[in-house]
């Protein structure tokens, strides 16, 4: 069965390291700013945290669009950990290569009820289908993921 194509149109202004981004089609405007090593002073999250975060985010929930398909399959609550490092090396100083993430790791825990083949399954079309997860393993980045398999309550 075919899906279809989702458009994304975005619009951005800005000076210095603050970017307001409005979103066609939606209420929601997203203020950025430079981290504080490129000169942001925190008064919003940086591009790095929300791809970061893009990431985390992403992962859940395309274990709830995997999940749906998966009879009889329950899911819980999330704990979802991520540390990653940016080499700064291309950006901040010009050296030759691809300025990227170094690596990422993602330690994740979900409450199910599937059993152990199953959750690894489950693990793995999330690994797949993730577009964010897709990125960031396309791009070189050393990635891992974690992952933890926890029982529902009752």
């Amino acid at each position: 069965m075919a899906g279809s194509v989702i458009p994304f149109s975005l619009h951005g202004t800005g000076t210095g390291v603050l970017c307001s981004i409005a979103f066609q089609g939606s209420k929601h405007v997203l203020n950025v700013e430079g981290h504080p090593a490129f000169g942001g002073t925190e008064s919003h999250l940086s591009p790095l945290d929300i791809v970061l975060a893009a990431l985390l985010s992403c992962t859940q929930v395309t274990g709830k669009i995997v999940s749906t398909g998966m009879k009889g399959m329950k899911l819980g609550a999330w704990d979802v950990k991520l540390t990653s490092h940016l080499d700064n090396s291309v950006l901040v100083f010009a050296e030759q290569g691809i300025s990227n993430f170094s690596d990422v790791e993602l330690t994740v825990s979900v409450e199910n009820n599937l059993s152990a083949s199953d959750f690894e399954h489950f693990t793995s079309e999330i690994e797949r289908r993730c577009p964010i997860t897709t990125l960031f393993k396309g791009s070189g980045v050393k990635y891992k993921m974690n992952w933890t398999s926890l029982r529902l309550p009752e």
